[in-house]
């Protein structure tokens, strides 16, 4: 076999190989990640000065974590990213302009919180919030879910919500990898006019779910 042969052949066999691997990276799971915004258009962000963090729900299938990991990492990663904001914390009993909470879940799809969990404020899962609520819920294949909430303290009414989702394929890190997308998912707030624009023509297509369904 003459030199160009045998090259083409090389080729043949390692670029097969070559083209496998990089196939497998494109499919690996850890590229699986979603992350999705939804806010009420009607809001006027400029208005909230202040903030409060009441921690959150852990609603995990595997392997039991520090109590205290998740909530402080949230606790840590909105607080920076509101006060980069122009926003101050406060403490709950000091009338904050908002309140923030959190969902964590280990499932493959999001479980919110009973209503009786958060006493003055409730699951914000209907109305014209279920349309992406749902649609994060049906369409999920990923296991880890972080959902944070910016409700309104003075009207006790969601104004903001980021989802963020995340493949588990490796319990010990997956929670650290979910978690450093706090400032990325913050990355839109407040909403800009166009993204305020998009959402007034979304509400309007998927008009709101009652409550009783």
């Amino acid at each position: 076999m003459n030199r160009a042969g045998r090259s083409l052949k090389y080729f043949q066999r390692h670029g097969a190989a070559a083209a496998i691997f990089l196939f497998t990276l494109i499919l690996t799971p850890q590229a699986l990640a979603k992350m999705t915004v939804d806010f009420d258009p009607n809001v006027d962000f400029s208005k909230f000065k202040t903030f409060a963090y009441i921690g959150g729900a852990n609603m995990l299938e595997f392997r039991q974590l520090n109590p205290n990991y998740i909530t402080d990492r949230v606790h840590s990663g909105v607080s920076q990213a509101l006060t980069q904001r122009g926003l101050r914390e406060v403490k709950p009993d000091e009338n904050p302009d908002l309140v923030v909470r959190y969902w964590a879940n280990s499932q493959s799809s999001i479980v919110s919180p009973s209503a009786g969990t958060w006493g003055q404020f409730g699951q914000y899962v209907s109305d014209y919030w279920a349309y992406t609520y749902d649609l994060m819920r049906s369409e999920s294949t990923l296991d880890a879910s972080l959902v944070i909430d910016l409700i309104d303290a003075n009207r006790k009414d969601l104004a903001w919500r980021v989802y963020m989702e995340q493949k588990i394929v490796d319990e010990d890190s997956i929670w650290g990898k979910v978690l450093k997308e706090i400032s990325k998912g913050f990355e839109s707030y407040p909403p800009s006019k166009q993204q305020i624009e998009e959402k007034r023509k979304e509400r309007a297509e998927h008009p709101p779910k009652p409550v009783s369904q």
